[in-house]
């Protein structure tokens, strides 16, 4: 065990060096606008799970220490990082995702040293919203959004996605280009648990397709920015060289300058919602076209939320999307 945790830091510090650069977007339930529906029915609060109730972290939120126990944290991340309107069995694959990122954060050592377990910083930790602020941005549906949340964390209660029996880097994401991506795509080394796997995404995904254009000039400074070894002399179609694309539509790597970059780098750079992209030079300026938002490793949320509506199980939506894992119930005292 003790030898695993080792490996599990190692790749933990692998793999979230990169990315933090670029954190990966998240769905915020603040941004939720949905109009309540007359006559909605009232959805009965479930009582607390007794795993999650019985230990406690020490959440850093706001420059100040928390204590609570670890129902009421993946309440307040649930809240945060995926849109109560969405399907119950989505909530809760949801739950089990943050309850299992949150254990392989603990168990990897953290970012907080002895200061906190956790923090509500979702470019460190995971997002993280308090019942009081959430009920305001929900309005008329605060009640029934809250008891579909509190619900999400009783039902999974415990529950965590294991890979060799120890919990995972359960990472997720808003929505992918009909497929997650693999852990090595996208960072610096690759997980048996972190494949790419098809991702029904449905319909209504917000901001699915997006534009970002920029004037030679912009484009010009912020890639010799970071390669001042780029040559963006010449006409701007004469900028870009070959580009590989792996089957999941993910830009492996393009030649801009003469410079071999990597997708993710370029997502990063030029600020893209993902690192699946087509570049064209139109009327002088060079626009990408993007598909999916986040960083396309592991869950994605709206896939879920696909899955959920075509009447997938929250179990179901976790293996699909984290290969090769299984679930059960799972405590700190089994990280020793």
């Amino acid at each position: 065990m003790k030898r695993y945790l080792g490996v599990s830091a190692l790749l933990f510090c692998l793999l979230f060096l990169l990315p933090l650069a670029m954190a990966a977007p998240r769905v915020l339930a603040q941004r939720q606008t949905e109009l309540p529906e007359e006559d909605e029915p009232k959805i009965e609060l479930l009582p607390p799970g007794e795993i999650d109730g019985s230990y406690t972290l020490r959440v850093l939120l706001d420059g100040g220490v928390q204590t609570m126990t670890m129902g009421e944290y993946l309440q307040g991340v649930v809240r945060a990082e995926m849109p109560a309107s969405f399907e119950q069995q989505a909530l809760c694959a949801q739950a089990v995702a943050a309850r299992t990122y949150t254990l392989y954060k603990m168990a990897s050592g953290g970012n907080h040293g002895g200061e906190a377990d956790v923090c509500g910083d979702h470019t460190c930790c995971q997002a993280y919203l308090d019942r009081e602020t959430a009920a305001a941005n929900w309005g008329a549906h605060a009640e029934n959004y809250e008891a579909k949340v509190e619900n999400a964390v009783s039902l999974t209660d415990g529950q965590t996605i294991l890979y060799g029996g120890v919990p995972v880097l359960a990472v997720f994401h808003s929505s992918s280009a009909g497929w997650t991506k693999s852990a090595g795509e996208v960072w610096t080394a690759d997980l048996p648990y972190l494949q790419s796997v098809s991702s029904p995404e449905g319909e209504g995904v917000p901001n699915y397709y997006s534009r970002a254009e920029f004037t030679p000039e912009e484009f010009r400074t912020r890639l010799l920015a970071s390669h001042p070894e780029a040559d963006l002399s010449g006409p701007v179609s004469g900028w870009f060289g070959e580009r590989q694309v792996s089957e999941d539509g993910n830009v492996d790597f393009v030649t801009v300058g003469g410079v071999q970059l990597r997708g993710t780098q370029i997502r990063s750079l030029f600020s893209l919602r993902s690192a699946t992209f087509e570049i064209e030079v139109q009327d002088g300026n060079i626009v990408f076209f993007v598909t999916g938002y986040g960083h396309g490793v592991g869950m994605s949320q709206y896939g879920a939320q696909q899955m959920a509506l075509d009447g997938s199980g929250w179990r179901d939506i976790i293996t699909h999307y984290y290969t090769g894992v299984t679930v059960a119930a799972y405590t700190p005292e089994e990280l020793s």
